[in-house]
């Protein structure tokens, strides 16, 4: 007699990727695909999402897309376990997953082997993007067009980094070494001691990231922001309204960290008003964007609106990242469906 396969849920997986590489197990595993993700803080969409998943023993998710939370995993009498596609997932409640018996694992969370990580590679994308109109300019020519724009020029202007983490120091390196920026920095425990130690590991001098004395500082002396924060209860909206009015008239500003760290009300006002040059975003909330998002609706860059350029938060989104990822979780279902101990466990 044949053995029952078993059931995988394949969530969120924008590109298509996961089903290819979870084919070779196609005789042990029942495999489903929803690259739909659906808004848990909707009720009725919370509803589907517990109704579509209560089926699977396996669920293959993809980082924080759907949020696994205690409520949610409560509801799915048939889960073992959630695989997850990087070393941590905050929206996981593992102590629920432990409480319940699932097993849940990340991946080795590597990126392609480079000095510069992809989510620096693609904050630079959208500064030069935005600084050089690509986007406006590419539609221009393909729709007939020739030269309208005036790109913006980069050395000796000031970036502004919000937060000198690991991606805020890679953003910071390249704009003093690739374009004669000067940096200046912030972040609520930033000394200009650490920043000149943290300059120092980066064979710079010290003063290359210059501490600004306050927040309000560092939006009214930046020609570009970027934001570099950890998401949390405290950081949440921390661009908001007082530190928008503070911008140059001029500046641009950059957030490929977190959606909810810009206050997305008050920004869109900002720029509707046009009172900076422009904005570009590779993250929002919620993801993905609604279609009726302002953000997809209004016709940024005219009538005295500022610029807008997005990307649909693709800063980690490497090829060579997200096939590893998925081909580790293959590898780890193989061994847990061998009765083997899985690696990179989280619960």
């Amino acid at each position: 007699m044949a053995h029952q396969k078993v059931k995988l849920a394949i969530l969120d997986d924008y590109q298509g990727i996961a089903a290819a590489k979870f084919a070779r197990l196609a005789s042990r595993l029942d495999i489903t695909s929803y690259p739909d993700t659906l808004d848990t803080r909707d009720e009725a969409q919370r509803a589907a999402l517990i109704e579509r998943l209560q089926p699977y023993t396996l669920i293959s998710s993809m980082r924080e897309r759907t949020p696994f939370t205690a409520d949610i995993v409560s509801t799915l009498p048939n889960l073992k376990y959630l695989l997850n596609t990087s070393s941590r997932n905050r929206s996981i409640d593992l102590e629920a997953c432990n409480e319940r018996g699932i097993t849940v694992t990340g991946t080795t969370g590597r990126e392609a082997q480079t000095s510069v990580s992809s989510t620096s590679q693609h904050t630079w994308a959208l500064i030069l993007g935005l600084a050089r109109n690509i986007a406006r300019d590419d539609a221009a020519i393909k729709n007939g067009g020739w030269q309208g724009s005036l790109g913006v020029g980069l050395p000796g202007k000031t970036l502004g980094v919000l937060g000198l983490g690991k991606l805020g120091l890679e953003t910071a390196r390249i704009g003093i070494v690739a374009f004669g920026l000067r940096v200046k920095a912030w972040s609520s425990s930033l000394t200009q001691e650490s920043a000149d130690e943290k300059a120092a590991a980066l064979g710079l001098p010290a003063g290359s990231f210059e501490v600004a004395s306050c927040k309000e500082d560092l939006f009214r002396t930046a020609d570009i922001l970027s934001v570099h924060y950890v998401l949390s209860d405290r950081s949440r909206a921390i661009v908001g309204a007082k530190e928008l009015a503070q911008m140059k008239p001029t500046a641009l500003l950059i957030n490929s960290s977190r959606g909810p760290l810009i206050d997305e009300a008050a920004v869109l006002e900002v720029l509707k008003q046009g009172k900076i040059r422009g904005i570009a975003l590779d993250v929002f909330e919620p993801e993905p964007l609604p279609k009726d998002s302002e953000w997809r609706t209004t016709k940024w860059g005219q009538d005295g609106r500022s610029e807008v350029l997005l990307t649909p938060h693709m800063g980690y989104g490497e090829e060579e990242t997200i096939n590893g990822w998925y081909e580790e979780q293959v590898a780890n279902v193989e061994r847990w469906l061998n009765g083997e101990e899985v690696k990179w466990r989280m619960a």
